[in-house]
């Protein structure tokens, strides 16, 4: 079995990879801007064709792939808005775009989106993170009903404060603060935001899709 994995360079992704390896999946992996610029479809189409030709099409795919940033919206440029909507939702859509025809063929295969709980209920400071997050949720309900009938299910993790680099830019009064407003008192680790992915992705999933399943804490409910 073949899992692509993108962002697995780090956070989220990276655990993801190896949670994968661990139960015994050949894994893909694709680190944004360095493997492979995921914003580009001449790139995607490339990095599909090589990874089809050589693996075959993959039997799942994780689109971890993503960057954040906190600014007020009259502070963000254009230039920021259009880099946040291309890596956190156009990556996503080249990804599955450049495999689709081979998993419809096939009929069968597994997506798994990751967003964010601010995809879910909006962020202050952060609304072109949370537009672009808000898009991947509707693209992974949207297609499960597209892609269902080809025995193709689509769901999507949405991770609320989890450890990771993107959580760098927080003081440690901010993250207590974080940790105060989440019901089980603590911020979350990558590896649990992996294992709702491989959850989803897997077998033992098997009639569940376009779900979006929350590892938050409790903070958004």
């Amino acid at each position: 079995m073949l899992a692509l994995i993108t962002g697995a360079g780090r956070g989220i992704g990276k655990a993801a990879a190896e949670r994968f390896r661990r139960e015994g999946w050949e894994v893909a992996e694709v680190a944004h801007r360095t493997d492979c610029d995921l914003r580009d479809s001449a790139q995607v189409e490339a990095f599909a064709k090589k990874l089809m030709g050589e693996k075959g099409c993959p039997d799942v795919i994780v689109n971890c792939a993503g960057i954040a940033q906190q600014k007020q919206l009259q502070d963000v440029s254009e230039a920021e808005w259009d880099d946040m909507m291309d890596s956190d939702l156009k990556a996503a859509y080249l990804v599955i775009r450049a495999f689709l025809p081979a998993m419809i063929s096939r009929k069968s295969g597994s997506i798994v989106n990751v967003a964010s709980m601010w995809g879910e209920t909006g962020a202050s400071m952060e609304a072109h993170y949370s537009a672009a997050k808000g898009g991947l949720i509707a693209l992974t309900k949207a297609l499960a009903k597209e892609l269902g009938p080809s025995g193709i299910r689509v769901n999507c993790v949405s991770p609320g404060c989890i450890r990771t680099r993107m959580l760098g830019a927080f003081s440690e009064a901010e993250l207590r603060a974080l940790e105060e407003e989440t019901p089980l008192g603590r911020i979350g680790e990558p590896e649990e935001a992996a294992a709702a992915i491989y959850f989803l992705a897997g077998p033992e999933a098997s009639f569940i899709t376009g779900q979006v399943l929350g590892v938050n804490g409790g903070m958004v409910i």
